[in-house]
């Protein structure tokens, strides 16, 4: 898929024809410029050949609704994008923003995958075009409520790219998902952080600490030796006053690493205050850990909640297709 040239094509048509190629593309979600009959055939010929709307892709369906899609570019490089089905009817894209990821975080198979390039904010976006279209072949009428930017790669690594694809989804004349619908993740990175407290769209912000003290962060993820927790909590804090907007804390759930009693009282002590938001994630294995046992979750949620820290657990969706949490790798597997 290529639209790099789709403007100044366009540019010596009518006005009137951006209006229709918008459509077609955005809202139509059409797979080839022929079919766009409102547009005469000579530009519909010369957009399928110069703005080509093909997406490589494989796609892997779990038992339980979540699909997984390899996307490959043109230049060969391939990340890996999820759609989760919900219970409710809700339709949720996870897409990626670097192709492998430089981190290199313990328990995340993207960062063992290693790092390739960061993505443009097209590539980005054919992520969404992708699952669109799916839904829409899949059933009438069905559409993506939310998108998260949870995938491969540190979003704010790649951040002009990154922000730039939310405005295309958020721009009400091209996809117009709402600002809300739209949520980040990030490892820590504290520019990013402040980047996004300054931009005007809404979106949510979340931040992956999966360890309460600096020392064991620093072991399952690098980049706490750059961002040291106080540092990271006070550009939160910065965030959220500038923004009155909640913040999850995405924290994974290991056995016997980050799962203990201390470490929630820990966590406590970081997390009790009204606009913050946990999010316990059970571990998805990558063949390093292990996950910490469901009672073993279930003790740890109910001591941070008698603590009045506000709490959520996430079920894990795709497990069966390397598709879960921190099981992306761009195609290469998971090593279980």
């Amino acid at each position: 898929m290529d639209l790099s040239k789709l403007s100044q094509i366009l540019q010596t048509e009518p006005k009137f024809r951006f209006k229709q190629a918008y459509q077609a593309l955005y809202q139509d979600l059409v797979e080839r410029w022929a079919d766009v009959s409102v547009l005469p055939l000579a530009l519909r010929e010369r957009l399928d050949e110069e703005c080509p709307l093909d997406i490589k892709s494989e796609l892997s369906v779990s038992s339980k609704k979540t699909e997984k899609a390899l996307i490959t570019f043109d230049d060969g490089v391939s990340v890996e994008t999820v759609l989760m089905r919900h219970r409710d009817g809700r339709n949720t894209v996870c897409v990626s923003s670097q192709a492998g990821c430089p981190l290199g975080c313990a328990f995340c198979a993207t960062g063992a995958a290693g790092f390739t390039r960061n993505l443009s904010a097209e590539e980005i976006v054919e992520q969404y075009f992708f699952w669109a279209r799916r839904l829409n072949h899949l059933e009438e009428e069905a559409k993506i409520d939310n998108v998260v930017f949870m995938g491969m790669g540190e979003p704010f690594l790649n951040y002009d790219e990154f922000i730039k694809a939310a405005k295309t989804l958020n721009d009400p004349e091209k996809f117009n998902l709402g600002a809300r619908r739209l949520s980040v993740s990030t490892a820590g990175i504290v520019e990013g952080i402040k980047k996004l407290a300054a931009e005007k769209i809404q979106m949510n912000l979340a931040v992956s600490l999966h360890a309460p003290l600096d020392s064991l962060r620093e072991q399952l993820m690098p980049i706490g030796k750059k961002y040291p927790i106080p540092v990271l909590m006070r550009a939160v804090d910065d965030y959220i006053r500038k923004t009155g907007r909640r913040v999850m804390f995405e924290y994974v759930m290991i056995k016997n690493i980050n799962d203990g009693e201390d470490d929630a009282v820990t966590l406590i002590n970081l997390m009790k205050k009204p606009l913050h938001l946990v999010n316990l994630i059970p571990y998805n294995a990558t063949g390093k850990f292990q996950p910490s046992s469901p009672a073993r979750i279930k003790a740890f949620r109910e001591k941070l909640e008698a603590a009045g820290v506000a709490v959520t657990e996430r079920l894990s969706q795709g497990r069966d297709i390397d598709g879960a949490c921190g099981q992306l790798a761009g195609g290469k597997g998971v090593n279980k």
